[in-house]
């Protein structure tokens, strides 16, 4: 498009006006209101239905979506109303010049898209991108934000899911498996050991009993000499209350471990442990 074209021009100016730029920034206003309001109504529905919390935040995240990009588009062509000559005079170059400049937050937009449809991980997933592990809080235009268990608010570009791994615990649903690890010594009574972790897990309030859980025993170097690893797999009711089952399964495990004498691995003094690494 040529800028010297005084008729293009004043297209141009014609639609900017101060006044309709004032309506639309009241209306996008507005709108931002309403999705702040929708996620204000979503949590306290959330609080009604909590077996439905992560479905209801789904759904929300992709209302949210829709109502930015919808609306938006809406508002500016409603209030602007940009003739016909002028978008196609003005939006080939202007899509070439925006999209050169702003290719990572183009980027960041279509992998946003993208990652709410083919659904690599869900709004309340809990999941692990590189060193981050956390909640899946929102899916927004540009960035995904995570929420790590130390309360930690975490911006993740969406473009970065397209090469980068992440994993998810629990793919859209409440329950999560966990592992935790326990060490006894190779003279321990090992069926009473396993019997008594799984009766520790089993009886937990933290534990999802519709899947099983399971006690996997291998041998491990601990402390300079063999030990059995007893990992417990079992699955929580809720990602949320992770650490929560973790903490149940320590401290009622070792007690019980510590009450019918299950004998744990034991630390080689220093000097001798030193001697066995040279």
């Amino acid at each position: 498009m040529e800028t010297n074209n005084p008729e293009q021009l004043s297209l141009f100016l014609s639609i900017f006006r101060i006044s309709a730029l004032v309506y639309l920034t009241l209306a996008l206003g507005c709108l931002v209101l309403v999705v702040k309001l929708l996620e204000r109504l979503s949590l306290k529905i959330q609080a009604i239905f909590p077996s439905q919390r992560l479905h209801i935040l789904q759904f929300t995240t992709i209302l949210s979506f829709f109502l930015y990009i919808g609306g938006g588009l809406y508002l500016f062509y409603a209030i602007l109303s940009p003739p016909k000559e002028l978008l196609l005079a003005v939006g080939g170059s202007a899509a070439v010049a925006i999209g050169f400049s702003l290719k990572d937050l183009v980027g960041s937009v279509i992998a946003g898209v993208v990652v709410l449809f083919d659904r690599p991980f869900q709004v309340g997933d809990r999941v692990r991108f590189g060193d981050v592990y956390g909640d899946i809080v929102s899916i927004g235009l540009r960035a995904t934000r995570l929420r790590t268990l130390d309360d930690s608010m975490v911006t993740v570009p969406n473009n970065r899911f397209f090469t980068d791994l992440v994993s998810s615990g629990n793919a859209g649903a409440l329950d999560m498996m966990i592992e935790v690890p326990f060490y006894v010594a190779l003279e321990a009574d090992i069926d009473r050991a396993r019997e008594l972790a799984y009766e520790a897990v089993v009886t937990s309030r933290f534990v999802y009993l519709r899947k099983p859980a399971r006690i996997v025993m291998s041998e491990e170097p601990v402390a300079g000499r063999l030990a059995i690893k007893l990992t417990i797999k079992a699955y929580v009711l809720d990602v949320a209350l992770e650490k929560a089952f973790q903490t149940d399964l320590v401290v009622r495990i070792a007690r019980t471990f510590k009450k019918y004498g299950i004998k744990r691995p034991e630390l080689l003094p220093l000097a001798h442990a030193e001697t066995k690494i040279l």
